[in-house]
C-alpha cells in the first residue's frame, strides 16, 4: 500500500526530495557567503592601497611638472600663468647639452659592451656543462644582488688610486659591472630554449662556426639581445651610486647633475631644477616605453620556471 501511495503520487515524493536537497544547500551557501566577506575585504583592502599609491605618485609628478612651467605658484590651486623660460635657464645653467651628450656615451658604451661580452658569457653557460657551474652563476650575479653602495665605495677607491676616477671610462667601466650580469640574466633563458640540434645540423651541412653563427644562432639571440639592451639602456640612465662615486666635473650623468643641482650650494629657482628633473623624466620614461614594446618582465620569468621545470 506504501508503495502504491508512492508510485500514486510522484510530483509528493519529487517535492519533498527538492526540499530536502534545498534545505541541505543552504548551510553550504551561508558558508561560502560567510567565507568570501574576508575575502571581499581583503580585495578591496589591496585596491584601496594600490589607488592611494597611484593617487600620490600622479599628484607628486604633476606638482613638479606644473612647476617647472610657472613664473610662481604659491598658495593658489594652480599657477596664475604659464612659461617655457625654467627650461631654456635650466639647459644653460646646468650644461644639459654635454650633460646629456656624456650620458649618450656611457650609456652607449654600457650597452654595447655588457651585450658583447654578456652574450657570449650567457652562451656558455647555458651550453657548457663544468665543475663550479652553479657557483660561477653565482659569482655572476653577486652585483645584481647586493646594494651597488656595498661594492660601489671600494671600487671607487681602487678607481682613484689608479686614475680611472674622474675620467669616462672610469665611468662606464663603474656602470659596466652590473650590467653585465643583467645581460647574462637576460640572455641565458633565451638561449636555452634554442635547439642544441640546430648546431649539430649546421655542421652536418658543412657550416664552420662563423657561419653558425652568423645564419642560425645570431638571427635567434637578436630579439634577447634587442630586450637585454634596452634594460640595460633604461637601468644604466638610473644608476646613481656608481656614477655618483666615480663621475668627474666632466663625466657626470644627467641623474647625477639633477643630484648636485639640488643639494648644491647657493640659491637656484626651483622651478629650474623641476624642468631638469622633467627633461630627465621624459627620456627614461621614453626609453621604459620602447623597451615595454620589445619585452615584458613576466616573460623572463615565465621563461626561466619552464626551463626548471
Amino acid at each position: 500500500m506504501a508503495a502504491d501511495h508512492h508510485a500514486a503520487h510522484p510530483s509528493w515524493s519529487a517535492s519533498t526530495s527538492n526540499e530536502n536537497n534545498h534545505g541541505a544547500q543552504q548551510p553550504s551557501k551561508r558558508v561560502k557567503q560567510r567565507a568570501s566577506v574576508p575575502g571581499r575585504i581583503w580585495h578591496v583592502l589591496v585596491w584601496g592601497a594600490m589607488v592611494f599609491f597611484l593617487v600620490n605618485v600622479v599628484l607628486l609628478i604633476a606638482t613638479v611638472a606644473v612647476n617647472s612651467v610657472a613664473p610662481r605658484w604659491f598658495g593658489t590651486l594652480l599657477p596664475q600663468g604659464f612659461t617655457l623660460h625654467w627650461y631654456a635657464q635650466a639647459w644653460s645653467d646646468f650644461q644639459l647639452a654635454s650633460v646629456l651628450w656624456v650620458t649618450v656615451e656611457v650609456v652607449g658604451a654600457v650597452v654595447v659592451l655588457s651585450v658583447v661580452l654578456g652574450v657570449p658569457a650567457a652562451y656558455a653557460l647555458a651550453r657548457v656543462q663544468f665543475p663550479g657551474k652553479r657557483m660561477a652563476m653565482l659569482i655572476f650575479l653577486l652585483p645584481l644582488m647586493v646594494p651597488p653602495v656595498t661594492y660601489g665605495i671600494p671600487m671607487a677607491t681602487v678607481m682613484y688610486k689608479v686614475g680611472l676616477a674622474g675620467t669616462l671610462g672610469g665611468v662606464i667601466l663603474a656602470n659596466l659591472v652590473p650590467a653585465l650580469p643583467f645581460v647574462i640574466l637576460v640572455m641565458t633563458p633565451f638561449i636555452e630554449q634554442i635547439d642544441p640540434n640546430l648546431e649539430a645540423a649546421a655542421r652536418i651541412f658543412g657550416a664552420n662556426t662563423f657561419r653558425y653563427f652568423r645564419y642560425v644562432l645570431l638571427p635567434l639571440l637578436v630579439p634577447g639581445m634587442l630586450a637585454a639592451g634596452l634594460l640595460v639602456l633604461v637601468r644604466t640612465i638610473g644608476m646613481f651610486e656608481l656614477t655618483f662615486f666615480t663621475a668627474g666635473p666632466a663625466t657626470q650623468t644627467l641623474v647625477v647633475a639633477l643630484y648636485y643641482a639640488v643639494f648644491s650650494t647657493g640659491v637656484r629657482a626651483p622651478q629650474s631644477i623641476d624642468a631638469m628633473a622633467m627633461i630627465y623624466m621624459a627620456i627614461t620614461l621614453i626609453w621604459v616605453l620602447i623597451a615595454l614594446q620589445f619585452v615584458s618582465p613576466t616573460q623572463i620569468v615565465s621563461r626561466v620556471k619552464e626551463q626548471k621545470r
